[in-house]
């Protein structure tokens, strides 16, 4: 089937189609993991940047390390529809963040490119959230759904008819990026509101495939050979969909992307090289870049 978001798998692995008819829904198929990140480094790494005259965040790093994994394991941008596979023809974060509005928040979504490095990755953060942080005005999937619920019945019919798009056919690209559920990974940062890591959901609605929940920084001990070290820590509590990568491909990843945290200077290079999705069958993909 067609999609304007993404090219259709066909793995040579046929434990893959077979687990997404086994596992149809993503709560079927989630698995949790647990990660902590080590804000002393990142912290240092932030000083550095300070001192030569640039404003890093940590979501920046978070997100410019998440980007480099993807880059090199493409299997994380996967997502599934309808018990079919797809690999994502583009790269995209969703997050909460502040407004002036009477919302008070709403969610952002910024698109990336595979190659950005991690002061690429920073200015679009920063260039997005400062738009919509100084903006009194709602963003355009505030005010639709303001107008949604707004008539008796209306809201039940549109997100059906999403769902039933979706599902069986194909949502305009104009949809898919203005919702917030069809991404290649959702955060929150649950450290704003002072609480811990949780494990969030995964919506069924949409293509998100990996979430990422930031807690509140807590101290803790490590062993650094023979000697006990105390530092301080941010916990990632990790959902991800079973079905577009195996345990040994994520425990994997996610090792990888603890070196990237250590060591953020890492992501200030491009990568060398993107590896794209090996089990694209189309000829001359195209990939969305923003």
């Amino acid at each position: 089937m067609y999609r304007t978001d993404g090219y259709r798998i066909v793995s040579d692995d046929p434990m893959y189609e077979i687990a997404a008819f086994v596992m149809d829904r993503r709560y079927d198929a989630s698995n949790y993991i647990k990660q902590d990140i080590n804000l002393d480094l990142l912290q240092n790494y932030i000083r550095k940047c300070r001192q030569k005259g640039i404003s890093m965040s940590h979501m920046a790093i978070i997100i410019a390390g998440y980007i480099r994994l993807v880059s090199q394991n493409p299997h994380l941008n996967r997502f599934v529809i309808n018990k079919r596979i797809y690999a994502r023809n583009h790269f995209c974060v969703s997050f909460v963040t502040l407004t002036q509005t009477k919302a008070g928040s709403t969610v952002a979504k910024v698109y990336f490119d595979l190659d950005d490095d991690i002061f690429t990755v920073n200015k679009k953060l920063s260039d997005v959230i400062e738009k919509i942080q100084d903006s009194t005005v709602e963003s355009s999937m505030d005010r639709l759904a303001k107008k949604l619920v707004r008539v008796p019945g209306l809201l039940s019919v549109a997100v059906g008819f999403f769902k039933f798009l979706d599902k069986f056919f194909a949502l305009p690209f104009s949809i898919v990026d203005a919702s917030p559920f069809h991404t290649s990974l959702f955060v929150t940062n649950l450290a704003s509101i002072r609480a811990g890591a949780a494990y969030h959901h995964l919506y069924q609605f949409g293509t998100t495939g990996i979430f990422v929940s930031l807690g509140q920084p807590s101290k803790k001990l490590f062993k650094n050979g023979e000697t006990i070290e105390e530092h301080k820590v941010m916990e990632m509590g990790i959902t991800t969909d079973e079905r577009i990568a195996d345990g040994h491909y994520y425990s994997r990843c996610f090792k990888e992307l603890k070196k990237y945290y250590c060591n953020p200077e890492i992501l200030e290079k491009k990568p060398e090289s993107i590896i794209r999705d090996p089990d694209i069958k189309k000829k001359n993909p195209k990939y969305i870049s923003r």
